[in-house]
């Protein structure tokens, strides 16, 4: 009896805490600072929309390329190891011993991230996804800072759980012998044959094993993903990291499905790969001409490989980018025919043809939302009621809140939040809560005993945020 007492007492308390705590969000709800230290201090569980070379500030990368002596193009603030034959090239030494090289850190920040942005005629999409490639070098070679740097910062923030999209799949295979490939597959895409592109893929996936797919995949597992992961301790008490292998939309077919194989029995085979997705713009000719192919290429994988996970960016589109037809039917396509396990952006999801009947699918087959507001305000210029959030609340399609590439952005999960409460009024702490407990539950952490201690520790951070309040 006295046990009975003592839980029923703590479950009231529990209750007077969240109400305490949503009468405070809600009487801060207009004022950006106080929602700010808010949401410093509330527990955000996981990040699940999460590009590992998006995330990395652009400081850290610039010290490196400067100690490592890199090579910038004083033109495009691109950096390389090994001087290029074209472009004007400078050693860092070279432009620091004339005293120039604060002069071209603040252009590089300003191409490597959305630092100072005002370029009304620089389109805002141009500079993100060209950002990458100009950086990318600093990347190789520098993964251990990189993930520590992540980690840090997530802790430092109350994020609990990361799992980020990092990809080193090798393109040493050779696949010329199945090039020819590529035209058929896109000419049986035009006539949506799906059974004979499935039997064609057949034929490369065999080849793919016999070229050797599978020590692609461990090679990766093993001496990178697993190596890195346990040499720097990554998992403790405070914080755990997942990875998803990645292939890039803008590749040929057989290209893309070489990469989307290994992808697939690499994370079929390692508890820290936790799933596959598909990167690159959406609205790319290749990534628009092959969309429909790619769905199947996920869709045949899935069949070879039935419990790996995989979410995908789909939707990632708006009106005025593409033409309108395009907007009816790629969110639809990774749901239906790739059968996405979640959606990464979605912001398109209004112009979906029989969106009202996916909605209710995705909600009844809980196919999680990724949620990037930052992300989608930069590059789409989506934001406020033209972004579908609350029209997949109100179909009870579950929602997580994610940062997408918060090293480019500048910004963090916390920015994330304060945005979603400061524009959507309906949205309240308890739905926010939610959010936040989605974000561990539809991970694609493979241990069920790491899932449930993340779920603990997130109750026990709770407790402790909210009784807080009221505020003395």
């Amino acid at each position: 009896m006295k046990l009975l007492f003592t839980l029923l007492f703590s479950a009231l308390l529990n209750i007077g805490y969240s109400q305490s705590t949503n009468e405070y969000f809600e009487k801060i709800r207009n004022n950006e600072a106080a929602l700010t230290a808010f949401f410093s201090q509330m527990p955000k569980g996981g990040d699940l929309h999460h590009h590992y070379s998006g995330s990395i500030y652009a400081e850290p990368l610039l010290e490196h390329a400067i100690a490592e002596n890199f090579y910038l193009n004083t033109e495009t603030m691109q950096v390389e190891k090994e001087k290029s034959s074209t472009g004007n090239w400078e050693q860092f030494s070279t432009l620091k011993s004339r005293g120039e090289l604060d002069m071209y850190k603040q252009k590089i920040m300003q191409k490597w991230s959305v630092k100072d942005y005002n370029h009304v005629d620089y389109p805002s999409d141009k500079l993100f996804f060209e950002s990458f490639m100009k950086f990318e070098p600093a990347i190789k070679g520098n993964f251990g800072k990189g993930v520590l740097e992540l980690k840090n910062r997530a802790i430092t923030e109350n994020v609990s759980y990361i799992e980020t999209q990092l990809s080193t799949i090798p393109s040493t295979m050779n696949t010329d012998d199945l090039t020819k490939f590529n035209a058929r597959l896109r000419q049986l895409a035009l006539l949506k044959d799906e059974k004979s592109i499935l039997k064609s893929l057949d034929s490369v996936y065999n080849s793919l094993l016999k070229k050797g797919a599978a020590s692609y995949a461990t090679d990766f597992n093993t001496n990178f993903v697993a190596k890195l992961h346990n040499e720097l301790k990554i998992d403790d008490a405070r914080f755990t990291m997942r990875y998803q292998n990645f292939v890039l939309r803008f590749m040929e077919p057989v290209d893309l499905f070489k990469n989307l194989v290994i992808a697939f029995i690499s994370a079929d085979s390692s508890p820290l790969m936790a799933g596959v997705n598909i990167v690159s713009p959406e609205d790319g000719e290749t990534s628009m001409k092959d969309y429909w192919l790619h769905m199947v290429m996920f869709k045949y994988c899935h069949s070879r490989y039935p419990n790996v996970k995989y979410t995908m960016h789909a939707g990632e589109l708006t009106l005025g980018l593409v033409q309108p037809e395009e907007l009816t039917w790629h969110i639809g396509a990774a749901v239906y025919t790739a059968g996405a396990n979640r959606i990464g952006h979605g912001v398109d999801m209004a112009y979906e043809q029989n969106s009202y009947d996916l909605l209710r699918y995705m909600a009844k087959k809980t196919i999680p939302i990724e949620i990037n507001l930052v992300s989608n305000e930069f590059i789409l210029k989506v934001k406020e009621n033209r972004h579908p959030l609350t029209l997949y609340k109100e179909f009870d399609v579950p929602i997580v809140i994610s940062t997408d590439d918060a090293g480019i952005l500048r910004t963090n999960m916390t920015e994330q939040y304060v945005l979603l409460a400061k524009r959507y009024k309906d949205i309240t702490y308890t739905d926010i809560k939610q959010f936040v407990y989605n974000s561990i539950n539809y991970s694609f952490i493979k241990d069920t005993s790491v899932k449930k201690q993340l779920l603990k520790n997130i109750d026990s951070r709770f407790k402790t945020f909210e009784s807080n309040f009221p505020m003395k």
